[in-house]
């Protein structure tokens, strides 16, 4: 199938460049035609004037003056000889009057051919120019849409695979300039997205086929045996039932981030010292197991949010405290309400964290340090807290003490004071 011709494909895809092309060009035409309609009607109407003027004979032409002093001249020169007759004056009188009439025809008839001219030139440059200008607004038209044809073709090759590529695109601080800006950022965001993405997936299968390892290595090597005993027996199924409940810790982890990024729907009324409370219930025989002093200024922070999501939010900064601490160290817990915000801060003694180490921690599968004889985790607690956090348009801030240790403090919408919660006293009490 013949493709039809560039003017008709354009044409009957109507482009922006067309369009603007049009306007521009009509815009031009329309200014053109009303001046050209002023000069018009103001040169006819100065031309009419004149021809008024010397048909009421005010003033005389060069030529009426010439002819009326050279009748003077013949008439004095007759009346001097005394043969001036009344024939001779009205002749002299008809040839004034027909001379006039010559004048006055003659200026009609220069001033038709006189606008005729100025209408038909005025209407040839008029579509001299109309073409012209439709040439160079095409041309203009194409330079502006420039960066929005780069754009569109950067747009066109971006995928998956190819988030690399940039506009930056050169020129004044315009519309356009905004355009590719913000195209290059999104370029950008898309490509960090995409990138912690495949390294989430990529860390997500390492750390499922790790358990599966484990266990298949135990079963194996276990069946090799030839004369296996009930003890290496119970010795594999307890290793295998450890395999088991780390890829169940893994999976539910991955599941609680997969909720929290998903968004929060579930919003019912919570208190952060009710949870902080469980939570270190719960972590009481690692505390103890660990030797770790334990600090609390657990005071109301009302909230509202998904309580199961915030439960594990408390539990994971608890939990991360306990097994990133020194024997013997310490750990501080505390809640309240700041400018209307309800906040939890969780700080705990251990090694020293470097600054620039202090955002990577909210990586998934991210994991610095584990101290010796505790069992490492799944590296999700951290992101998880931050998955939360942001899902109740809360913000999570971690730094690195001096003496070494972290602080971590995250801050959530509060509810005014005496709205719905179960105070801590109220959970001690049960």
């Amino acid at each position: 199938m013949k493709r039809p011709a560039w003017p008709a494909r354009i044409a009957r895809r109507r482009t922006i460049r067309l369009r603007l092309t049009l306007t521009y060009s009509g815009l031009f035409l329309l200014a053109a035609a009303m001046l050209l309609a002023f000069t018009y009607v103001f040169v006819v109407r100065g031309l009419s004037t004149t021809s008024a003027l010397s048909g009421a004979g005010q003033p005389q032409s060069a030529a009426e003056q010439s002819l009326a002093k050279a009748c003077g001249k013949v008439m004095a020169a007759e009346k001097t000889q005394g043969a001036v007759t009344a024939a001779d004056r009205g002749l002299i009188s008809k040839c004034r009057q027909s001379f006039s009439s010559g004048v006055v025809a003659g200026a009609q008839s220069q001033r038709a051919e006189a606008v005729h001219q100025l209408l038909l030139y005025s209407l040839v440059g008029l579509s001299i120019m109309g073409a012209a200008s439709g040439a160079l607004g095409w041309l203009v038209a194409g330079r502006a849409l420039r960066p929005v044809h780069a754009i569109t073709g950067a747009a066109r090759r971006a995928s998956e695979e190819n988030l690399g590529e940039r506009l930056a695109l050169d020129g004044p601080p315009d519309e356009l300039k905004e355009l590719a800006d913000t195209y290059d950022a999104m370029l950008a965001r898309l490509d960090a997205a995409f990138a912690s993405q495949r390294r989430f997936v990529a860390n997500a299968s390492h750390e499922l086929r790790t358990p599966l390892t484990v266990m298949r290595t135990a079963i194996d090597v276990t069946l090799a045996k030839p004369g296996r005993t009930p003890a290496q027996l119970e010795d594999m199924a307890t290793e295998v039932r450890a395999a088991v409940d780390r890829a169940e810790s893994l999976i539910e982890a991955l599941l609680t981030l997969a909720r929290s990024d998903r968004g929060t729907t579930d919003m019912g009324p919570a208190d952060l010292a009710v949870l902080a409370e469980d939570a270190l219930d719960a972590a009481g025989p690692a505390l103890r197991a660990g030797s770790l002093g334990l600090q609390t200024a657990l005071q109301p922070a009302p909230t509202r949010g998904d309580l199961v999501l915030l439960d594990r939010l408390v539990a994971n900064l608890v939990d991360n405290a306990v097994r990133h601490n020194a024997a013997g160290g310490w750990i501080q817990v505390a809640t309240g309400m700041r400018g209307g915000q309800a906040y939890l801060t969780v700080t705990n003694g251990g090694p020293v964290i470097g600054e620039d180490m202090t955002p990577l921690l909210f990586e998934p599968f991210r994991r610095l340090c584990v101290p010796a004889g505790s069992a490492p985790g799944t590296g999700l607690g951290l992101s998880i807290v931050r998955s939360v956090a942001t899902a109740h348009h809360g913000t999570v801030m971690a730094r690195g003490r001096p003496a070494g240790g972290l602080d971590v403090s995250v801050l959530l919408p509060g509810l005014p004071a005496g709205g719905p919660g179960r105070s801590v006293e109220a959970a001690a009490a049960t």
